[in-house]
Protein backbone atom coordinates (compact mmCIF):
# COMPACT_ATOMS: atom_id res chain seq x y z
CA UNK A 1 0.00 0.00 0.00
CA UNK A 2 2.86 2.39 0.74
CA UNK A 3 4.18 2.29 -2.80
CA UNK A 4 0.71 3.26 -4.07
CA UNK A 5 0.92 6.15 -1.63
CA UNK A 6 4.22 7.31 -3.04
CA UNK A 7 2.81 7.01 -6.55
CA UNK A 8 0.02 9.47 -5.78
CA UNK A 9 2.50 11.85 -4.15
CA UNK A 10 4.59 11.94 -7.32
CA UNK A 11 1.50 12.43 -9.48
CA UNK A 12 0.25 15.42 -7.52
CA UNK A 13 3.68 16.90 -7.03
CA UNK A 14 4.33 16.58 -10.74
CA UNK A 15 1.40 18.97 -11.07
CA UNK A 16 2.86 21.09 -8.27
CA UNK A 17 6.12 21.45 -10.20
CA UNK A 18 4.18 22.92 -13.11
CA UNK A 19 2.70 25.46 -10.71
CA UNK A 20 6.18 26.33 -9.43
CA UNK A 21 7.22 27.23 -12.98
CA UNK A 22 4.35 29.71 -13.12
CA UNK A 23 4.16 31.09 -9.58
CA UNK A 24 5.35 29.97 -6.17
CA UNK A 25 2.90 27.72 -4.40
CA UNK A 26 1.86 28.49 -0.84
CA UNK A 27 1.64 25.79 1.78
CA UNK A 28 -1.90 24.98 2.88
CA UNK A 29 -1.86 21.60 4.61
CA UNK A 30 -4.83 20.34 6.60
CA UNK A 31 -3.80 18.95 9.98
CA UNK A 32 -5.77 16.43 12.04
CA UNK A 33 -8.21 17.51 14.69
CA UNK A 34 -6.17 17.81 17.90
CA UNK A 35 -6.95 15.26 20.56
CA UNK A 36 -9.18 17.00 23.13
CA UNK A 37 -7.51 15.18 26.03
CA UNK A 38 -5.20 17.68 27.81
CA UNK A 39 -2.63 14.91 28.19
CA UNK A 40 -1.78 15.40 24.48
CA UNK A 41 -1.42 19.18 24.68
CA UNK A 42 2.14 20.45 24.53
CA UNK A 43 3.33 22.70 27.36
CA UNK A 44 4.30 26.31 26.78
CA UNK A 45 7.92 25.57 27.67
CA UNK A 46 8.35 22.62 25.28
CA UNK A 47 11.07 24.38 23.27
CA UNK A 48 13.18 24.70 26.40
CA UNK A 49 13.16 20.95 26.98
CA UNK A 50 15.65 18.42 25.67
CA UNK A 51 14.71 15.64 23.21
CA UNK A 52 13.39 12.71 25.18
CA UNK A 53 12.60 14.77 28.28
CA UNK A 54 9.41 13.66 30.03
CA UNK A 55 6.49 16.11 29.91
CA UNK A 56 3.90 14.11 31.88
CA UNK A 57 3.01 10.53 32.85
CA UNK A 58 -0.25 8.74 33.65
CA UNK A 59 -1.58 5.25 34.32
CA UNK A 60 -3.90 3.71 31.76
CA UNK A 61 -6.06 0.59 31.83
CA UNK A 62 -4.44 -2.17 29.76
CA UNK A 63 -5.87 -5.14 31.69
CA UNK A 64 -7.23 -6.63 28.46
CA UNK A 65 -3.68 -7.10 27.23
CA UNK A 66 -2.60 -10.18 29.17
CA UNK A 67 -3.28 -8.45 32.49
CA UNK A 68 -0.51 -5.95 31.89
CA UNK A 69 0.03 -2.71 33.77
CA UNK A 70 -0.30 0.29 31.46
CA UNK A 71 1.30 3.71 31.40
CA UNK A 72 1.40 6.57 28.94
CA UNK A 73 4.34 8.94 28.71
CA UNK A 74 4.37 12.32 26.96
CA UNK A 75 7.79 13.65 25.97
CA UNK A 76 9.61 16.24 23.91
CA UNK A 77 10.80 15.18 20.45
CA UNK A 78 11.82 16.74 17.12
CA UNK A 79 10.25 16.96 13.66
CA UNK A 80 11.95 16.81 10.27
CA UNK A 81 12.56 20.57 10.28
CA UNK A 82 14.37 20.36 13.62
CA UNK A 83 11.54 21.95 15.57
CA UNK A 84 10.28 20.69 18.96
CA UNK A 85 7.15 18.56 19.02
CA UNK A 86 5.48 16.53 21.73
CA UNK A 87 5.34 12.76 21.43
CA UNK A 88 3.39 10.11 23.30
CA UNK A 89 4.11 6.43 23.90
CA UNK A 90 2.10 3.69 25.60
CA UNK A 91 3.95 1.23 27.84
CA UNK A 92 2.64 -2.21 28.78
CA UNK A 93 4.40 -3.92 31.67
CA UNK A 94 4.25 -7.73 32.03
CA UNK A 95 2.45 -8.73 35.22
CA UNK A 96 4.66 -9.79 38.10
CA UNK A 97 7.98 -9.03 36.39
CA UNK A 98 10.38 -6.52 37.92
CA UNK A 99 12.75 -4.58 35.68
CA UNK A 100 11.88 -6.50 32.49
CA UNK A 101 13.80 -5.90 29.24
CA UNK A 102 12.10 -3.39 26.97
CA UNK A 103 10.94 -3.68 23.36
CA UNK A 104 10.02 -0.46 21.58
CA UNK A 105 7.56 -1.79 19.03
CA UNK A 106 6.73 0.50 16.13
CA UNK A 107 3.28 -0.62 15.02
CA UNK A 108 1.63 -0.07 11.63
CA UNK A 109 0.05 3.41 11.39
CA UNK A 110 -1.48 3.81 7.90
CA UNK A 111 -3.68 6.70 8.91
CA UNK A 112 -4.22 10.45 9.26
CA UNK A 113 -6.20 10.85 12.49
CA UNK A 114 -4.90 11.18 16.02
CA UNK A 115 -7.23 8.39 17.17
CA UNK A 116 -5.38 6.03 14.80
CA UNK A 117 -2.03 6.20 16.63
CA UNK A 118 -1.22 3.44 19.17
CA UNK A 119 -1.98 5.50 22.28
CA UNK A 120 -5.59 5.52 21.05
CA UNK A 121 -5.80 2.62 18.59
CA UNK A 122 -4.68 0.07 21.18
CA UNK A 123 -8.03 0.68 22.85
CA UNK A 124 -10.44 1.49 20.01
CA UNK A 125 -9.84 -1.49 17.71
CA UNK A 126 -7.93 0.38 15.00
CA UNK A 127 -4.44 -1.02 15.67
CA UNK A 128 -3.67 -3.41 12.83
CA UNK A 129 -0.99 -5.54 14.50
CA UNK A 130 -2.05 -5.43 18.14
CA UNK A 131 -1.91 -9.23 18.46
CA UNK A 132 1.67 -9.43 17.19
CA UNK A 133 2.65 -6.56 19.43
CA UNK A 134 1.53 -8.56 22.45
CA UNK A 135 4.02 -11.36 21.83
CA UNK A 136 6.78 -9.58 23.79
CA UNK A 137 4.49 -9.47 26.83
CA UNK A 138 4.14 -13.24 26.62
CA UNK A 139 7.93 -13.51 26.90
CA UNK A 140 8.00 -11.38 30.02
CA UNK A 141 9.20 -8.21 28.29
CA UNK A 142 7.88 -4.68 28.62
CA UNK A 143 6.64 -3.09 25.42
CA UNK A 144 6.52 0.58 24.46
CA UNK A 145 4.45 1.59 21.43
CA UNK A 146 5.13 5.18 20.35
CA UNK A 147 2.89 7.40 18.27
CA UNK A 148 5.89 7.75 15.96
CA UNK A 149 4.14 9.84 13.28
CA UNK A 150 4.00 12.72 15.72
CA UNK A 151 1.09 14.97 16.76
CA UNK A 152 0.30 15.83 13.12
CA UNK A 153 0.13 12.14 12.13
CA UNK A 154 2.57 12.68 9.26
CA UNK A 155 2.04 9.37 7.48
CA UNK A 156 5.04 8.59 5.23
CA UNK A 157 7.58 10.72 7.13
CA UNK A 158 10.26 8.08 7.85
CA UNK A 159 12.98 10.21 9.42
CA UNK A 160 10.43 11.75 11.79
CA UNK A 161 9.45 8.25 12.88
CA UNK A 162 13.03 7.42 13.72
CA UNK A 163 13.52 10.47 15.91
CA UNK A 164 10.25 10.07 17.78
CA UNK A 165 11.05 6.41 18.38
CA UNK A 166 14.43 7.21 19.93
CA UNK A 167 13.01 9.97 22.11
CA UNK A 168 10.21 7.70 23.29
CA UNK A 169 12.75 5.20 24.62
CA UNK A 170 14.74 7.93 26.34
CA UNK A 171 11.57 9.16 28.02
CA UNK A 172 10.38 5.72 29.15
CA UNK A 173 13.72 5.03 30.80
CA UNK A 174 13.31 8.20 32.91
CA UNK A 175 9.98 7.15 34.49
CA UNK A 176 11.00 5.81 37.88
CA UNK A 177 7.72 3.94 38.42
CA UNK A 178 8.48 1.68 35.45
CA UNK A 179 11.90 0.56 36.61
CA UNK A 180 13.33 0.50 33.07
CA UNK A 181 16.27 2.88 33.48
CA UNK A 182 18.96 0.17 33.24
CA UNK A 183 17.29 -2.65 31.33
CA UNK A 184 18.35 -3.71 27.81
CA UNK A 185 16.33 -2.15 24.97
CA UNK A 186 15.51 -3.45 21.49
CA UNK A 187 13.70 -1.58 18.70
CA UNK A 188 11.39 -3.67 16.49
CA UNK A 189 8.82 -3.21 13.73
CA UNK A 190 7.57 -4.34 10.32
CA UNK A 191 6.62 -2.49 7.13
CA UNK A 192 5.94 1.16 8.06
CA UNK A 193 6.92 0.27 11.61
CA UNK A 194 10.06 -1.37 10.23
CA UNK A 195 10.86 1.84 8.37
CA UNK A 196 10.65 3.89 11.57
CA UNK A 197 12.67 1.23 13.40
CA UNK A 198 15.43 1.04 10.81
CA UNK A 199 15.66 4.84 10.68
CA UNK A 200 15.91 4.98 14.46
CA UNK A 201 18.82 2.54 14.31
CA UNK A 202 20.63 4.62 11.71
CA UNK A 203 19.97 7.92 13.50
CA UNK A 204 20.84 6.77 17.02
CA UNK A 205 24.63 7.37 16.89
CA UNK A 206 24.14 11.03 15.89
CA UNK A 207 20.68 11.94 17.22
CA UNK A 208 20.69 10.02 20.51
CA UNK A 209 24.30 8.98 21.19
CA UNK A 210 23.62 8.65 24.92
CA UNK A 211 20.91 6.03 24.36
CA UNK A 212 22.18 2.48 24.65
CA UNK A 213 20.41 -0.14 22.52
CA UNK A 214 20.79 -3.91 22.56
CA UNK A 215 19.57 -4.41 18.98
CA UNK A 216 17.45 -3.16 16.08
CA UNK A 217 15.03 -5.60 14.39
CA UNK A 218 13.11 -4.57 11.26
CA UNK A 219 11.36 -6.31 8.39
CA UNK A 220 9.50 -5.39 5.21
CA UNK A 221 11.34 -2.06 5.07
CA UNK A 222 10.35 0.54 2.42
CA UNK A 223 13.99 1.53 1.91
CA UNK A 224 13.66 3.61 -1.28
CA UNK A 225 10.48 5.64 -1.62
CA UNK A 226 11.77 7.31 -4.78
CA UNK A 227 12.35 4.02 -6.62
CA UNK A 228 8.95 2.77 -5.55
CA UNK A 229 7.35 5.87 -7.04
CA UNK A 230 9.23 5.75 -10.32
CA UNK A 231 8.45 2.06 -10.86
CA UNK A 232 4.70 2.32 -10.50
CA UNK A 233 3.13 4.56 -13.10
CA UNK A 234 -0.33 5.96 -12.38
CA UNK A 235 -2.87 3.22 -12.97
CA UNK A 236 -5.82 2.86 -10.57
CA UNK A 237 -5.03 0.97 -7.37
CA UNK A 238 -7.23 -0.49 -4.59
CA UNK A 239 -5.01 1.19 -2.03
CA UNK A 240 -5.62 4.70 -3.34
CA UNK A 241 -7.05 5.87 -0.01
CA UNK A 242 -3.72 5.16 1.66
CA UNK A 243 -1.94 6.73 -1.30
CA UNK A 244 -3.83 9.95 -0.80
CA UNK A 245 -3.20 9.78 2.95
CA UNK A 246 0.56 9.54 2.46
CA UNK A 247 0.54 12.60 0.23
CA UNK A 248 -1.37 14.51 2.89
CA UNK A 249 0.89 13.18 5.64
CA UNK A 250 4.07 14.25 3.90
CA UNK A 251 2.56 17.67 3.18
CA UNK A 252 1.93 18.02 6.92
CA UNK A 253 5.58 17.29 7.65
CA UNK A 254 7.00 19.37 4.74
CA UNK A 255 4.38 22.13 4.21
CA UNK A 256 6.75 24.57 2.52
CA UNK A 257 8.39 21.99 0.28
CA UNK A 258 5.40 19.85 -0.70
CA UNK A 259 2.33 22.11 -1.05
CA UNK A 260 0.13 19.28 -2.32
CA UNK A 261 -3.19 20.84 -1.31
CA UNK A 262 -2.62 23.80 -3.61
CA UNK A 263 -2.80 21.49 -6.61
CA UNK A 264 -6.00 19.64 -5.72
CA UNK A 265 -9.24 20.41 -7.51
CA UNK A 266 -12.55 20.95 -5.73
CA UNK A 267 -13.13 17.20 -5.40
CA UNK A 268 -9.61 16.69 -4.14
CA UNK A 269 -9.98 19.34 -1.47
CA UNK A 270 -13.30 17.84 -0.40
CA UNK A 271 -11.71 14.39 -0.10
CA UNK A 272 -8.80 15.91 1.84
CA UNK A 273 -11.24 17.45 4.32
CA UNK A 274 -13.32 14.26 4.46
CA UNK A 275 -10.34 12.05 5.35
CA UNK A 276 -8.18 14.31 7.51
CA UNK A 277 -8.98 12.33 10.67
CA UNK A 278 -9.43 8.93 9.05
CA UNK A 279 -7.88 5.58 9.94
CA UNK A 280 -6.84 2.76 7.62
CA UNK A 281 -10.16 1.00 7.03
CA UNK A 282 -12.03 4.25 6.37
CA UNK A 283 -9.32 5.40 3.95
CA UNK A 284 -9.33 2.13 2.03
CA UNK A 285 -13.15 1.97 1.79
CA UNK A 286 -13.61 5.53 0.57
CA UNK A 287 -10.56 5.53 -1.69
CA UNK A 288 -11.37 2.41 -3.67
CA UNK A 289 -13.61 4.24 -6.18
CA UNK A 290 -11.31 7.25 -6.57
CA UNK A 291 -8.04 7.97 -8.37
CA UNK A 292 -5.50 10.73 -8.76
CA UNK A 293 -6.83 11.99 -12.07
CA UNK A 294 -10.18 12.76 -10.41
CA UNK A 295 -8.65 14.81 -7.60
CA UNK A 296 -5.71 16.71 -9.13
CA UNK A 297 -6.29 20.17 -10.60
CA UNK A 298 -4.41 19.30 -13.77
CA UNK A 299 -3.40 16.20 -15.72
CA UNK A 300 -0.10 17.72 -16.79
CA UNK A 301 2.82 15.49 -15.91
CA UNK A 302 6.27 16.74 -14.97
CA UNK A 303 8.94 15.59 -12.55
CA UNK A 304 9.22 17.60 -9.34
CA UNK A 305 12.84 17.81 -8.13
CA UNK A 306 11.70 18.90 -4.67
CA UNK A 307 9.37 15.93 -4.34
CA UNK A 308 12.15 13.55 -5.30
CA UNK A 309 14.49 15.25 -2.84
CA UNK A 310 12.06 14.77 0.05
CA UNK A 311 11.53 11.13 -0.91
CA UNK A 312 15.30 10.55 -0.97
CA UNK A 313 15.64 12.21 2.44
CA UNK A 314 13.18 9.67 3.81
CA UNK A 315 14.73 6.67 2.06
CA UNK A 316 17.21 4.59 4.05
CA UNK A 317 19.01 3.66 0.84
CA UNK A 318 20.34 7.18 0.37
CA UNK A 319 21.31 7.95 3.96
CA UNK A 320 24.98 7.46 4.83
CA UNK A 321 24.42 6.88 8.55
CA UNK A 322 24.67 3.35 9.92
CA UNK A 323 23.71 1.72 13.21
CA UNK A 324 26.39 0.67 15.65
CA UNK A 325 24.35 -2.03 17.44
CA UNK A 326 23.43 -5.60 16.43
CA UNK A 327 20.85 -5.43 13.66
CA UNK A 328 18.44 -7.97 12.18
CA UNK A 329 16.68 -7.32 8.86
CA UNK A 330 14.32 -9.62 6.98
CA UNK A 331 12.74 -8.99 3.61
CA UNK A 332 10.69 -10.84 0.99
CA UNK A 333 12.86 -11.39 -2.05
CA UNK A 334 9.88 -10.99 -4.37
CA UNK A 335 7.89 -8.54 -2.25
CA UNK A 336 5.79 -6.43 -4.62
CA UNK A 337 5.08 -3.76 -1.99
CA UNK A 338 8.51 -3.05 -0.50
CA UNK A 339 11.29 -3.89 -2.94
CA UNK A 340 14.07 -6.30 -2.01
CA UNK A 341 16.93 -4.61 -3.91
CA UNK A 342 17.15 -1.39 -1.87
CA UNK A 343 17.11 -3.29 1.42
CA UNK A 344 19.81 -5.65 0.15
CA UNK A 345 21.89 -2.62 -0.84
CA UNK A 346 21.46 -1.11 2.64
CA UNK A 347 22.48 -4.45 4.18
CA UNK A 348 25.61 -4.60 2.05
CA UNK A 349 26.55 -1.06 3.04
CA UNK A 350 26.04 -1.89 6.70
CA UNK A 351 28.27 -4.94 6.35
CA UNK A 352 31.03 -2.89 4.73
CA UNK A 353 30.78 -0.45 7.66
CA UNK A 354 31.24 -3.27 10.18
CA UNK A 355 27.66 -3.41 11.50
CA UNK A 356 26.96 -6.80 13.17
CA UNK A 357 24.06 -7.56 10.81
CA UNK A 358 21.89 -10.60 10.23
CA UNK A 359 20.02 -10.24 6.93
CA UNK A 360 17.36 -12.86 6.18
CA UNK A 361 15.86 -12.94 2.67
CA UNK A 362 12.65 -14.93 2.24
CA UNK A 363 11.58 -16.31 -1.13
CA UNK A 364 8.12 -14.83 -0.64
CA UNK A 365 6.23 -12.23 -2.63
CA UNK A 366 3.29 -11.41 -0.35
CA UNK A 367 4.17 -8.63 2.08
CA UNK A 368 2.32 -9.74 5.22
CA UNK A 369 3.23 -13.41 4.70
CA UNK A 370 6.86 -12.37 5.02
CA UNK A 371 6.03 -10.75 8.35
CA UNK A 372 4.56 -13.98 9.67
CA UNK A 373 7.52 -15.98 8.36
CA UNK A 374 10.16 -13.70 9.83
CA UNK A 375 8.87 -12.68 13.25
CA UNK A 376 9.57 -16.02 15.04
CA UNK A 377 13.27 -15.83 14.22
CA UNK A 378 13.27 -12.09 14.90
CA UNK A 379 11.88 -12.56 18.43
CA UNK A 380 14.37 -15.37 19.08
CA UNK A 381 17.11 -12.98 17.97
CA UNK A 382 15.81 -10.39 20.43
CA UNK A 383 15.74 -12.93 23.26
CA UNK A 384 19.36 -13.84 22.59
CA UNK A 385 20.39 -10.19 22.77
CA UNK A 386 18.55 -9.82 26.08
CA UNK A 387 20.48 -12.85 27.39
CA UNK A 388 23.71 -11.15 26.39
CA UNK A 389 24.69 -13.77 23.79
CA UNK A 390 27.29 -12.66 21.20
CA UNK A 391 25.54 -11.12 18.21
CA UNK A 392 25.73 -13.28 15.07
CA UNK A 393 26.35 -11.87 11.60
CA UNK A 394 26.09 -13.24 8.09
CA UNK A 395 27.96 -10.40 6.41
Amino acid sequence: MLRAAVRFLILVLSVVSVGWLVAPATANPLYPTPDPDPFYHEPADLAGMQPGQVVRVRRTDTALFMGSDGWQVAFRSTNSAGNPIMGVTTVLMPPGVRNPPLVSYQALINSLGTQCSPSRSLFNGELQDSLGAMLPLGRGWAISMPDYLGPNVAYGAAKLGGMVTLDSVKAVRQVAELGLAEVPVVLAGYSGGGMATAWAGALQPSYAPDLKLAAVVAGGIPADLREMALALGFDPHPGFGLAFAAAMGLEREYPNRLPVSDQLNESGLWFRDFTKDACRRFLLFHGITRNAAQLAASKDMMNSPEAHAVLRENSLRYDDRVPTVPTFFWQGRFDTMTFFGPVEEVAQRYCRAGVPLMFRPYDIAEHLTTAVAGFPEAWDYVEARFRGDPAPTNC
